[in-house]
């Protein structure tokens, strides 16, 4: 992976990711699987993470079969600080050294009220959305440093720009690692690249539960787009961010949500 491009004498290579290994957490659905569908086909190898053993084998086996790509399953739950440093260790092992992280993995549970939402609840939202993120980047940032490149996508939400009543520890988690990612940019800088991509509303698993009625309406009134997203509509940021179109890009928000301008909920 490059470290800079001299403007005008460089080439545009696009998104290739060829000879490239990406760590990617919540791989196995939603967001997190369409971005190891895309940085695959577009040559990358893949290291597949999500809290499921199982799945992260199923989501390694298609990648392999259908990209040709080497992907390795090594689950992981993110909230864990020590799981977090045991998979850093592992994924430079056994890759030989980790070019792009994408912490992708999150969680958001409902809750009845703003006073019943319990210590635990907090801690758990707090620790995979940001503690974990935050360990990996740490580790596998240090190890791209000592390597002279290197980048690492932090995803977050547009709750913490517009934080809703139904997922303020979220938003405030969410926000909490945008602003870790501005800190990284420069801890890490100026080989690697730190950035961040703030996705608003996915048809993804999630939103199976949804009530598509009420959410439509509220789209109407606080969407440009006036729709949710597809999964696939995530991936461009993200090659941007991961390959070398983006090599003066760090520190920077890439909003991927139609055009959110109010609270949706």
């Amino acid at each position: 992976m490059s470290d800079h491009r001299d403007a005008g004498t460089s080439p545009f290579s696009g998104f290739d990711l060829t000879g490239r290994t990406a760590l990617i957490t919540g791989a196995t659905r939603g967001l997190g699987l369409a971005i190891a569908r895309a940085f695959a086909g577009a040559g990358a190898d893949i290291v597949v993470s999500s809290r499921k053993e199982d799945a992260c084998t199923a989501t390694a086996e298609e990648l392999r079969a259908d990209h040709g790509v080497k992907a390795w399953a090594m689950p992981c739950n993110v909230s864990s600080w020590d799981q977090c440093t045991e998979l850093a260790h592992r994924a430079e092992q056994v890759t030989g050294g980790i070019d792009v992280l994408v912490n992708n993995a999150g969680l958001s549970p409902l809750y009845p009220s703003l006073g019943e939402i319990t210590e635990a609840l907090y801690d758990k939202v707090i620790g995979i959305n940001v503690k974990g993120p935050f360990r990996l980047a740490a580790l596998i940032g240090e190890a791209m440093v000592a390597r002279g490149r290197g980048s690492i996508i932090n995803v977050t939400s547009i709750e913490s720009d517009h934080p809703s009543v139904y997922a303020l520890p979220y938003a405030a988690a969410k926000a909490a690692l945008a602003n870790t990612t501005i800190g990284l940019s420069r801890a890490l800088g100026p080989h690697v690249r730190v950035n961040t991509i703030s996705p608003g509303p996915f048809l993804t698993d999630i939103s199976k539960a949804w009530d598509m009625a009420k959410f439509n309406a509220a789209a109407d009134q606080a969407i440009s787009m006036r729709r949710a997203g597809e999964p696939g509509e995530i991936v461009g940021a993200a090659l941007y961010l991961a390959s070398d179109a983006s090599s003066y890009t760090t520190g920077a928000t890439i909003r991927v949500d139609g055009g959110v301008f109010g609270t949706l909920g």
